[in-house]
């Protein structure tokens, strides 16, 4: 099977983000099908005019270098979605293909997508990682009435032309059913990637003396997007109450977004940057184990909004990958699983000194900690394997494609 594949911020794990789409291709390709990955280049630079191909474990990835942060404007974010859009699809409809998939978000990937699946007479297949538009309304963040019907008419138009849609959560999956009932949708969630995060002692090890602020002292860890889902800032009062009881208690924060400096300015303000709190720029996927193999717990934070308790955010599964537990702050079906299998906590999302009493009890909680690993592992290998979620991912694009 030939598939095109369109992923606007597609990254290897040389880069800093997800892999997912990277996995996915990497494993059709080891079945004897055949990808052509179609994404951005986002690296820092001036733009280019062209497309550059590079080869990545058998996969064809087509890149177009589009300028894209999260601190640009909302018009020149959108002017990038368009411009991906409409270069995406000259690309796609040149390529030879039995099948188009296309991952969100942005949602606007899905025009590509099923306009290179029509010009090539086959199956379209849309994936869905956030529920749009209805999340970036609960958020507040989509108030134009006409920009609202524009985004719900776009998702009309991906889940119509699907073969099959492929949703990241229960929650995503109700979502696309509730806009467009009977549409076919498979849940696909995040997955945890076991060798990747298998870690030899020895470099955790390495690693917790080579920073002295560390030492033998628990590590709380943050990885990923600061961005206005994120709420980052709720693990950085949780640590000005932890200091209160617990001063050797560290937490890393790892990553990047439009709110790191407001987040960094708040742990300068209570007197923790530095001393309790660190901060680090985003890192390579690759370098990501060996962190977590060096925490004590893991985290996942997002703010108090009821339509993001359906994310399947990749840290919440690579904590599970390292058999690290995890702490969130908000309900919904990996809320369930953490508190039906003690592989984690789920803390009070409207108080933050509370969380930090919390966590305080439970990182220096040495029988809990163990339990909480082993049940971390257990999901890890029983629910989220990626080997056991690309099977499931295989067969709706061969379903489709038959």
């Amino acid at each position: 099977m030939r598939v095109v594949y369109i992923h606007q911020y597609y990254c290897n794990p040389q880069m800093a983000g997800g892999i997912r789409s990277y996995e996915q291709a990497k494993r059709l390709v080891a079945r004897g099908h055949t990808v052509d990955v179609i994404t951005t280049d986002i690296t820092p630079g001036e733009r280019e005019l062209g497309w550059k191909v590079t080869h990545e474990d058998g996969v064809t990835v087509h890149w177009f270098k589009i300028p894209y942060n999260n601190h640009m404007s909302f018009a020149r974010r959108l002017r990038a979605f368009a411009e991906f859009m409409l270069l995406a699809t000259v690309r796609a409809a040149r390529l030879k293909a039995d099948l188009v998939f296309a991952t969100s978000t942005p949602l606007t990937v899905a025009v590509p997508g099923v306009l290179a699946a029509r010009l090539r007479r086959v199956p379209f297949v849309f994936e869905v990682r956030d529920l749009w538009p209805e999340v970036p309304i609960e958020m507040g963040a989509l108030r134009n009435p006409l920009a609202r019907r524009l985004a719900g008419g776009l998702a009309d138009f991906a889940y119509r032309n699907a073969a099959e849609v492929v949703a990241l959560s229960p929650g995503m999956a109700a979502g696309v059913t509730r806009r467009r009932p009977g549409t076919a949708v498979t849940v696909v969630p995040n997955a945890a990637d076991l060798d990747l995060f298998h870690v030899d002692p020895a470099q955790v090890k390495r690693f917790r003396g080579e920073h002295r602020w560390l030492g033998d002292r628990p590590l709380l860890v943050y990885t990923g997007a600061l961005g206005a889902v994120n709420g980052v800032e709720y693990l950085v009062r949780a640590m000005d109450r932890i200091r209160d009881t617990d001063p050797g208690i560290q937490l890393l924060i790892v990553g990047h977004g439009r709110e790191w400096e407001s987040t960094e300015r708040l742990a300068a303000d209570l007197g923790l940057l530095d001393r309790t709190v660190r901060m680090w720029a985003k890192v390579p996927k690759s370098e990501l184990p060996v962190i977590l193999g060096a925490a004590t717990m893991s985290t996942s934070t997002v703010r108090p909004i009821r339509g993001l308790w359906d994310n399947s955010a990749n840290k919440f599964f690579d904590a599970l990958a390292a058999e690290r537990p995890i702490a969130i702050n908000y309900g919904g079906w990996q809320a369930d699983l953490l508190t039906d299998t003690g592989a984690g906590l789920v803390l009070d999302p409207h108080d933050a000194d509370a969380a930090g009493d919390v966590l305080a009890i439970h990182l220096r909680d040495e029988d809990w900690l163990v339990k909480a690993r082993s049940a971390a592992h257990r999901l890890a290998v029983e629910q989220f394997s990626r080997d056991m979620l690309f099977e499931r991912f295989e067969a709706v694009l061969t379903r489709s494609a038959a």
